[in-house]
């Protein structure tokens, strides 16, 4: 009674470019995305497809359980580790998570 209607009014020109507008901040969002998580991620998995082709007997390596050793046969799919004298595991080729350099583990 004593507060009249208040009605929006809509501009002329706001409903006319909207469109592309409108889309550029989630276009923005994944290029962020991409620059900062989906590439770097990409990268790391390429190099570390690359280390593990090139796995060859007598490497120190670490496994993603933290288990380090020296390879003493590569397979297909599984790499055989020395992690003690006269203690061999088998363990799969991606789970191993670094290459070690040569005497690393002397020093352990």
């Amino acid at each position: 009674m004593l507060i009249s209607n208040a009605y929006a009014q809509a501009a002329e020109g706001a409903a006319q470019g909207g469109g592309f507008l409108g889309l550029l901040p989630l276009i923005l969002m994944f290029v962020v995305l991409w620059f900062l998580m989906i590439r770097p991620q990409m990268k790391r998995a390429k190099e570390h497809k690359a280390m593990v082709e090139a796995l060859a007997k007598g490497d120190e390596v670490v496994t993603g359980g933290g288990i380090a050793g020296r390879v003493t046969e590569v397979g297909d799919a599984f790499v055989q580790i020395e992690i003690a004298p006269d203690t061999t595991v088998a363990v799969q080729k991606q789970a191993v998570a670094t290459v070690l350099p040569k005497g690393t583990l002397k020093a352990l």
